[in-house]
């Protein structure tokens, strides 16, 4: 059942991507693409190397430890549609934004966690996964702020 629901994430997160994609200032999309894989890879890690929580069923469970299909895809694409809906707002209104998404995030992880074995918490909490989600989409919209005010 597992690699069934890990197949309909793939097949999700491509579909969001090519979505994404279809808009233009596809520059941004892609480098915040590019930085939120990059970055959440280092968060990743380090929870599943200190043995915080584990990912017993996962694509390429014999080469990599973390979940690809989340660090590679599926939050970098929500970080984009959290940029897209968030490109001509207020402080205000980019921090509710990112509340908003991330609670969705959040609960679709506990959800995962209590009915299937795709993610298994040990000293990790829905807390935990809140704030590094949250933090991390805040300063990747700030850092593409910046990126576009310096271009500009």
């Amino acid at each position: 059942m597992e690699r069934i629901i890990l197949w309909a994430f793939f097949i999700i997160g491509i579909a969001l991507l090519f979505f994404s994609l279809r808009k233009a200032v596809i520059k941004d999309w892609i480098l915040i693409f590019l930085l939120n894989a990059y970055l959440s890879t280092f968060v990743g890690v380090f929870v599943v190397e200190e043995k915080l929580l584990e990912y017993p069923v996962r694509f390429l469970s014999n080469y990599f430890g973390t979940s690809l299909l989340y660090e590679y895809l599926l939050f970098p694409v929500i970080c984009i549609y959290f940029y897209q809906t968030t490109y001509h707002s207020k402080y205000l209104n980019i921090i509710l934004q990112g509340a908003l998404y991330t609670s969705a995030l959040t609960i679709i992880e506990v959800l995962i966690e209590k009915y299937t074995d795709l993610i298994k918490y040990h000293t990790w909490t829905w807390m935990h996964t809140f704030i590094s989600t949250f933090f991390l989409m805040i300063f990747l919209r700030i850092l593409m702020q910046l990126i576009n005010k310096k271009e500009s």
